[in-house]
């Protein structure tokens, strides 16, 4: 049996896949969710091997969920998003249902599952999917992060510096710190330039927390955070924020 979650925030949207998948007597529903929080609880309880996701829901949305899943299921999509996401979508190994959809593309999509996902492949395709549309996404304006069970929302003001961290970044907020796996460059792409600088290859910067530089050495410096712990800035680093800082 093919394990089953369906994740939308619409109650009509989960019950048209549901009565879709009846014709399907090899596919098992094994649990439905309204929201991301709700659906990694369920996912990391029933391990599916495959989900139905919509992308725009409340609290979590569909790629802030996904990125938080290690390892993550097949996903096919079940979406209204625009159109640059589903051009990604394309040109992966990854369905997706734009909503409003009929049953003939609803079987397309199960047959392209049973077509395409029957190996390790699925994981490596999300995981392209991911990135992809990540790359074409405009800035971030929060992170979701997994601290224990729970998730956490990072909203960007309360977020003090990044720093890269093997395979994983370390985010520093004002009380905690925590680990999500993504690169340093991503953050530094996706984060607002005006409000974080890179100032060294391995830290990315709120200026918002800056009290003030130091001078260490002729051609080095020390940024001198809020709390008054320090980090090294660059020759390049001290060049960027200087041009943010307008000095």
């Amino acid at each position: 049996m093919i394990r089953v979650i369906l994740i939308d925030d619409e109650s009509l949207a989960r019950k048209l896949v549901r009565k879709y998948l009846e014709d399907f007597s090899d596919f098992e529903i094994v649990d439905e969710c309204a929201d991301g929080f709700e659906a990694a609880k369920s996912i990391a309880q029933h391990k599916p091997d495959l989900i139905f996701l919509d992308i725009q829901m409340p609290k979590l949305d569909g790629f802030e969920l996904l990125e938080l899943l290690d390892p993550r299921p097949c996903v096919i999509f079940t979406t209204a998003f625009d159109e640059y996401a589903l051009k990604a979508f394309e040109s992966s190994a990854v369905d997706y249902l734009l909503k409003p959809f009929g049953k003939e593309r609803f079987n397309k999509a199960i047959n392209n599952f049973r077509d395409r996902f029957a190996s390790t492949i699925p994981q490596i395709s999300t995981k392209t999917l991911i990135e992809e549309v990540q790359n074409a996404a405009s800035e971030l304006d929060r992170i979701a992060v997994k601290s224990g069970n729970e998730i956490r929302i990072l909203q960007l003001k309360d977020i003090r510096y990044l720093e890269a961290h093997d395979d994983y970044v370390k985010i520093f907020t004002h009380a905690d710190m925590f680990l999500k796996k993504q690169t340093l460059t991503y953050y530094e792409n996706h984060l607002p330039e005006k409000q974080f600088v890179r100032i060294h290859r391995s830290v990315i910067l709120n200026i918002e927390d800056i009290l003030r530089i130091e001078q260490a050495e002729k051609d080095s410096h020390w940024i001198i955070l809020k709390d008054l712990s320090r980090l090294s800035l660059s020759r390049s680093g001290y060049q960027k924020l200087k041009g943010v800082l307008g000095i």
